[in-house]
Parts: structure tokens; sequence; C-alpha cells
């Protein structure tokens, strides 16, 4: 047997179910029983009555899972699968910047870590963090974190009084203003599409910005199109199996890379080998202190609840 028919055979046999996300190499993404953004994962771990979840994707998305599912094993295909956002955001000093600000319902993006997800009154997603913001009274402080650009973002939406954590993601932060303005005078019938975590520059250039499946929804609204997509290139998989005529073209990064697009090194970590592996020996597995996830599942709750 091939690796992916070994993988389905696995599945079998442990009633295991595969969540990725629309990052992953295509490979990881055509053999999955799921595809989707953070939401949309968060909300496909809540309701599997699978006995194993191997979550392919990055570290904070397996712990989400795991503290979803506490009585289930949950997998990593590489434990190394990090991200820059949420390790821009550290539990001890979120926790003192929390105390700096009394009075403010602190709310984080789902990209941080279980710690700072324990510290938190609502978690949301680049899906729903307008209508969980929306949901507060008008009058009441807000702490953002760990992602400035979408806080910014929200703030000009929204007007509301958010006092935003200094974090940022590096493949959102990489794209180029300079190279994609240069990218739409040769493609001047092109719409540009991105998410919220792109720098304010680069949103004031789309056409609609929003999360990953948003992004997704919106070609398929306009599927004869042309794209220019400012976010992680591996969304371009998916975009291309929903809406085969329309043109993708990745929003261009300050850095001449091989494929001249943003790719995140710790979504490509994982590989349809180490996904084989994992599930075959069942490890790494991840794991949460009970005290945490008990904290952070409450959050979690709330968003779900939201949404």
């Amino acid at each position: 047997m091939n690796l992916k028919e070994e993988i389905e055979k696995l599945k079998k046999e442990k009633n295991a179910v595969i969540l990725a996300h629309y990052y992953q190499y295509p490979e990881i993404q055509d053999i999955a029983d799921y595809v989707g953004d953070s939401l949309g994962l968060s909300q496909k771990a809540a309701e599997t009555d699978a006995d194993v979840i191997v979550f392919a994707g990055v570290h904070f998305m397996a712990e989400t899972a795991k503290i979803l599912n506490p009585e289930k094993k949950v997998l990593l295909p590489d434990l190394n699968a990090g991200c820059s956002l949420a390790d821009s955001c550290p539990p001890e000093q979120f926790g003192e910047f929390i105390k700096a600000h009394p009075g403010h319902t602190v709310i984080t993006y789902v990209n941080c870590s279980a710690e700072v997800k324990a510290l938190t009154d609502i978690v949301c997603t680049s899906s729903n963090a307008l209508k969980i913001v929306e949901s507060l009274p008008k009058d009441q402080p807000i702490i953002f974190a760990p992602d400035r650009n979408l806080g910014k973002y929200i703030q000009k939406e929204t007007g509301r009084d958010m006092v935003l954590w200094d974090g940022s993601c590096v493949v959102h932060e990489a794209f180029s203003l300079d190279k994609l303005l240069e990218l739409f005078k040769k493609h001047p019938d092109a719409l540009i599409i991105a998410h919220p975590e792109s720098e304010d520059h680069i949103l004031k250039t789309a056409n609609y910005i929003g999360s990953t499946a948003g992004m997704i929804n919106f070609v398929k609204e306009h599927p004869k199109n042309k794209f220019i997509v400012a976010t992680e290139v591996g969304i371009l998989h998916k975009m291309k199996q929903e809406v085969p005529e329309a043109e993708l073209i990745p929003a261009p990064t300050q850095e001449d890379n091989t494929c001249a697009c943003s790719e995140c090194a710790y979504m490509k970590v994982n590989t349809l080998q180490k996904l084989h592996d994992c599930l075959l020996n069942e490890t790494p597995e991840v794991s949460v202190p009970k005290e945490i996830m008990e904290k952070a599942l409450i959050p979690i709750q709330r968003m779900l609840d939201l949404s």
C-alpha cells in the first residue's frame, strides 16, 4: 500500500479523524476528513466522536482540540509545528499586562497558547472576531491579544475602546506593498483579498478582508474573476479545488524566496510521512495540564456559543 492507503487503513482501525488547516501541504489537505480555518476546526473538534484526533496544523490548534476533548487522544505530526504569533505572547508577561489594565474584558485570538487562553474571558478567530467584540456592551473596555494587526482592523471597523497586545504573525507581515502595487499594475482587473492579520497598508489595498474561510467563500461568490491573495500560500490549493475557473495569484513578499509568496515554516513541518507515523505510533501526543484545560475551556466555549 502507498502512504495514503496506509493512513486510511489506520484511521479505520483506530477510529481516528484527521483535521487539517488550509495552510497544510496539498497532499495532507487531500487526505484530511475536514479542512478548515481555526473556527471550523474548533467546531469539528468539539463535535467529533472519534477516539483519536490527528491535528495537521500547529501546536495551539492541537491544544484547543485537546481542551475540547480531554478524554480523547490528540496527536500532532510534529511538535515543532509552532506559531510566531502565539510565541509573541508569553503567558507570564500577558498576565502582568492584564493586571496593568483592570476592568477590561480580555479577548484573545485563538492563535495563542493554552496558558494565555486560561487568562482570557472570550476567545475569537478571524472569522468571528468582529461578532465577538460587538457582543460586548459598547462602553466595555477591551484587551485584545495577541495580534495587533487584527486588533487595529477590529478597532477601525467597530470604533471600540481596545488596548492591543503588541504581537504579530511573521507570515502576514511579510507582504511587500511596493511589490503588491507593481503586481496590481500588471493585473489591474484583479481583486485583492487579504487576511486581517496583514499590516494596515496591505489591508488598505484590499477589495475584501476576511478569514481563510471567508476568502474562499468570497472567491466562490466571484468565480470568474482574477484574485491576488494575501495570506499563506497553502490556501490556494483549496481555492483551486473550489473555484477551478478563477485565476489565483499569491501576493508577493519582501524577500525573494522560491515561490515569491508567503509560506509558514511552522505549518510546513508537517508531512504526509509524519502524519502516517504519528497515527501508526500514536505519538507525539499533545497534552495540557488539567487546571489550564479547565480554565481555557470557558472562553473557548463562550466563543463557540456565540458562533
